[in-house]
């Protein structure tokens, strides 16, 4: 019969055996992953800087072997906004899988110190984790495409200008991006010449462009383009037209957005302003009340 103490010490070896062994694995596992060219890609937000290293092992040995119709249509999202210039679809999977695995066992943690047991909360929140990823990508696409929408009459008009003053298309573009607003709709028309400067036609780089937004604005743009091109009609006022009536959506999505600011208004109003007001108005009529000895 074996003592307790001598238990306790095959017990200890045995662990600590374990523990050597899955840090030995683990370290062999991280030596394989390969070095990451950044070079051309975009500087990654401070939190995924942070968690990099393990963003990077889950990509090469888990979301690398996910099938390939999932990485292309992650791949596809990413393009549309503009998050494909700082990780790939392999990556975008990595970082839902690390952010299911912490929100796992964050809420294990916070559950076992608050002596709560919960199973239907623990599944919630690590779908939550697991689709966190996927709302923050909705909410950038959506704030990405209202820029968009913002800048591009202003940039149609200076494209406008330009060629009916004698510039072709390219150089249009060109002056346009160095007078226009910054942002999206600025590194997209960089990105159009730098495919013209690298050899592609130019019809097939505005392809690139409307693939990547994939925005109906500027479906409509890149089709009367080419379209006019084509046709040989005049680009200057097919330009015009476009710009006219991209600045009119503009207007009418100002509108209905001043139509739906009343309806969105009241259940603000119904759950905290009239309750308050009645309480500032009953104040002083319960407090007379009380004087006279009614209540």
């Amino acid at each position: 019969m074996l003592s307790t103490s001598l238990i306790a010490l095959i017990i200890g070896i045995l662990a600590g055996t374990s523990v050597l062994l899955v840090s030995y694995s683990l370290s062999k596992l991280k030596s394989e992953v390969p070095q990451e060219d950044r070079e051309y890609m975009d500087p990654l937000p401070p939190v995924l800087r942070k968690t990099w290293p393990v963003i990077t092992f889950i990509e090469y040995h888990f979301a690398s072997r996910l099938p390939p119709a999932w990485l292309e249509k992650a791949h596809k999202r990413l393009q549309e906004t503009g998050v494909g210039y700082i990780l790939t679809a392999e990556q975008y999977y990595a970082v839902r899988i690390f952010s299911t695995v912490v929100a796992f066992v964050l809420t294990l943690y916070c559950m076992h110190a608050l002596d709560y047991s919960s199973p239907m909360l623990l599944v919630g929140l690590t779908l939550l984790g697991n689709y966190y990823p996927e709302i923050w990508l909705r909410d950038v696409r959506a704030r990405r495409e209202k820029e968009i929408l913002k800048a591009l009459p202003v940039y149609l008009d200076f494209i406008t200008l330009a060629v009916e003053a004698g510039l072709n298309l390219t150089g249009a573009i060109k002056q346009a991006m160095d007078k226009g607003p910054p942002g999206a709709l600025r590194n997209e028309f960089q990105m159009i010449t730098r495919d013209l400067r690298a050899g592609v036609p130019r019809a097939d780089a505005l392809r690139r462009m409307e693939n990547r937004l994939n925005m109906k604005a500027i479906t409509s743009f890149v089709g009367t383009v080419i379209q006019a091109e084509k046709m040989g009609a005049s680009l200057g006022v097919a330009l015009r037209v476009q710009s006219q009536q991209r600045r009119i959506e503009r207007f009418q999505r100002a509108e209905k957005l001043a139509m739906e600011a009343p309806v969105k208004l009241i259940l603000p109003l119904i759950a905290f302003i009239f309750p308050v007001t009645f309480i500032v108005l009953a104040f002083p009529i319960v407090v007379k009340f009380m004087q006279e000895g009614m209540l």
